[in-house]
């Protein structure tokens, strides 16, 4: 846990929270800043920064959790779908610096688009990509 973290306050019950489930080893709750109502995070109780610092077998036991809420929302608020994301560094929206998984219910016209690419690849551009992740792996 880290002292200055306010979703390992959260967990710590220094600061509330609108908890939708709990384990051993995650937590549910609402945000509390939702693009739409019934927005929830799940986290896992142990700090780890982001998606590069977290255990698989915690990041195994995160997903799992946020299957199980995913179809809570969906039926429970009647939503006709649901994004699941996480953004990790800065430059991907993430602000606070403790891994989280967003929940977002949505609903056929609720106003919000989807991503759109910037441009197609250019000629050889793909392959080039290819071997960069790969060469990463």
């Amino acid at each position: 846990m880290k002292n200055d973290c306010i979703f390992c306050k959260i967990v710590k019950r220094e600061i509330p929270a609108h908890k939708l489930h709990e384990d051993t080893e995650t937590l549910a709750f609402l945000d509390i800043n939702p693009v739409n109502i019934g927005h929830a995070l799940v986290i896992p109780k142990k700090h780890f920064p982001n998606i590069y610092e977290i255990p698989e077998e915690t990041l195994l036991h995160v997903i799992k959790t946020v299957k199980k809420i995913s179809h809570a929302v969906k039926k429970g608020l009647k939503a006709d779908g649901i994004n699941v994301t996480m953004n990790n560094d800065p430059a991907a929206g993430q602000i606070v610096f403790h891994a989280h998984i967003h929940i977002i219910p949505r609903h056929i016209n609720d106003g919000f688009s989807h991503w759109r690419g910037k441009r197609g690849y250019q000629e050889g551009e793909k392959e080039a990509v290819v071997q960069k992740i790969t060469q990463a792996l």
